[in-house]
């Protein structure tokens, strides 16, 4: 009978030590981050103990001996009513209001934003979302210290940075876990968040509002650097794209340029001034592409580049298959020695 008590808990406990930490809120790496983990987990072991405690009032429930109707008063009798009222209504309540004083103390001990520090209208980064993919603009400084990527966040380690969160089209939602909670992005309204990692490592997040048939695949990362290495990948960014340096590299600008490839995207220090979809000027320096649906290497490239829609179908991008062997490959090569 133990043994039946306890393996709902245990099988409880067995799932969560399976899961995929990457996006496990449990555990964090910032301080807004660290607090509400500290709910979660005050929540999680109070819905194991009140589970295990009525697991054993069932399982005492099932073993009593019944009798007979000769050895019980009248059903019509009455009573019991106060231990409805009590566990029915009197405990359930007090731990809901136990979680939700908790659950707003731990709210209420980060603001979303800096706001000693900065003004919510002078973020340092602003994040549109779009389906689905996210465009990720450095503002924060003078215009000539600005940039846009996609799909890839870069901060310091252990400062606080700000966030502007807007929409392009639908309602999505901005989470990294192991950074801080969940915050729309609404089309017409601006939102703001503030996120900080106190170590180095890459955090991957999510778009977690149903945003169309991909948003399972609109994932963001938010790489972590000591202050030195983020510095340096900042500058890195400012600068136009890597000119090619093969022949091979040169032929892949001219297809690139010629294709429909640069009406949408953008490559900064050339003529290719799209900017419906994401800017490649350093694609090859992020990890992973179709907002980290897959990994950034070649095999990925060359088929994203030319059938998009059987990767990624309802995407935006169209497929592209009017390149030859010699092109698509000279196309992958330009871009990437992006970096």
């Amino acid at each position: 009978m133990k043994i039946r008590v306890l393996l709902p808990s245990v099988c409880t406990l067995l799932l969560l030590s399976g899961c995929d930490r990457k996006q496990a809120f449990l555990y964090s790496a910032g301080p807004a981050a660290d607090k509400l983990a500290s709910v979660s987990w005050f929540a999680l072991i109070l819905f194991l103990v009140v589970s295990v405690i009525m697991w054993v009032l069932v399982a005492w429930a099932a073993s009593r001996k019944r009798g007979s109707f000769d050895s019980h008063e009248p059903v019509d009798i009455g009573g019991g009513q106060a231990w409805i009222a009590i566990g029915g209504f009197g405990i359930p309540l007090i731990i809901l209001t136990v979680v939700f004083v908790v659950g707003l103390t731990g709210m209420s001990a980060f603001p979303m934003h800096d706001q000693a520090a900065e003004s919510p209208s002078t973020p340092d980064i602003r994040i549109v979302g779009h389906q689905w993919w996210w465009e990720v603009k450095y503002v924060g400084g003078p215009v000539d210290q600005q940039f846009t990527t996609a799909n890839e966040i870069h901060i310091p380690v252990g400062r606080p940075v700000n966030l502007e969160l807007q929409s392009g089209d639908v309602i999505h939602s901005f989470w990294v876990p192991k950074l801080q909670g969940k915050m729309d992005l609404v089309p017409g309204y601006t939102n703001h968040l503030r996120i900080q990692a106190d170590h180095a490592g890459t955090y991957r997040g999510q778009c977690t509002q149903y945003c169309g048939a991909q948003h399972a695949h609109m994932a963001i990362i938010v790489v972590a650097q000591e202050p030195d290495e983020y510095e340096a990948w900042r500058q890195n960014q400012l600068k136009p794209a890597s000119p090619p340096t093969t022949a091979e590299e040169a032929h892949g600008q001219e297809v690139f340029l010629s294709a429909p490839c640069s009406n949408c995207h953008m490559v900064r220090g050339t003529l290719a001034g799209g900017t419906v979809a994401p800017d490649l000027t350093h694609i090859a320096s992020r990890q992973g592409i179709a907002a980290n649906t897959y990994k950034n290497d070649q095999a990925n490239l060359e088929a994203w580049v030319t059938h998009a829609q059987s990767m990624k179908p309802e995407v935006a991008m169209p497929n592209i298959t009017q390149f030859s062997g010699v092109e698509l490959r000279a196309l992958v090569a330009y871009l990437r020695q992006l970096k």
